[in-house]
């Protein structure tokens, strides 16, 4: 009888503590936000889950993937994209309007397969020549992306180029590609290569054709945490959290 006791009352604890779990991660603050913001934002959203007391739940998605999800529907309470993305929701009426605030921008840097001889992307002639050179290229579908798309067609190669060209989804990590060996060249984020092994890094494009992508946090319209979305937004874009995006690659707006 004891035993049939004991085992009623293990049984109305694990639901119980099940039950505060279910509450705690149904309160964590939902944040999405694209890999290329990765290292900087966990180490801020370390520190605000200290300040605070909040916990902070991640979704972790290429910038096109993630404005797909809020378009779709995905309720989170922060979206971090491109500014322009940020600005895209916001008309939607998926974001609450006037609620963006940049907090760092990034630059787009090149990086090769390991074991072949060091390309030479210093200068503009050098990285004419080196495109021309490469085997197969590897690019983003994000901002990265669309940019190398423009910025080969004012070098003049676009068209030579074309069949080099790899291309994956959203959210792809082009570092991941030169590690398997799937292209010889690649560009992205500087922030998704300067700190990934398995391949060679070698920095940002010459500053001449350098292009830098700002990226900002929004509130969702349908936030159900809306003032705690407003203090993390706040602490993205405080002096305090200069380091960290520095750290990462980016450059604190």
């Amino acid at each position: 009888m004891m035993f049939k006791r004991f085992s009623r009352s293990r049984s109305w604890l694990c639901a119980a503590l099940l039950a505060l779990a279910c509450s705690a991660q149904a309160n964590d603050l939902k944040v999405i936000a694209p890999n290329a913001v990765k290292e900087a934002v966990v180490e801020i959203a370390s520190r605000f889950e200290k300040d605070t007391g909040l916990r902070v739940s991640f979704t972790w998605g290429g910038s096109e993937a993630i404005a797909k999800r809020v378009a779709d529907g995905e309720v989170f309470d922060v979206v971090v994209n491109t500014s322009s993305g940020v600005d895209r929701m916001a008309a939607d009426g998926k974001l609450v309007s006037g609620s963006r605030t940049d907090f760092s921008r990034s630059a787009v840097a090149a990086a090769a397969r390991s074991g072949l001889p060091r390309p030479d992307v210093s200068s503009v002639n050098a990285l004419r020549a080196t495109l021309l050179d490469a085997q197969s290229i590897a690019i983003s579908s994000g901002a990265s992306g669309r940019y190398l798309e423009q910025l080969f067609q004012k070098l003049g190669v676009a068209e030579q180029i074309k069949s080099k060209i790899r291309q994956p989804p959203s959210g792809a990590q082009i570092g991941d590609m030169l590690a398997r060996g799937e292209a010889d060249l690649g560009f992205q984020q500087v922030t998704e290569l300067m700190h990934a092994q398995g391949f060679q890094y070698l920095g940002p494009l010459p500053a001449e054709l350098q292009n830098y992508t700002v990226w900002a946090s929004g509130i969702h319209s349908s936030a159900p945490q809306a003032d705690a979305a407003r203090a993390f937004t706040r602490a993205l874009s405080a002096p305090a959290s200069g380091a960290s995006i520095r750290k990462s690659g980016m450059e604190p707006m």
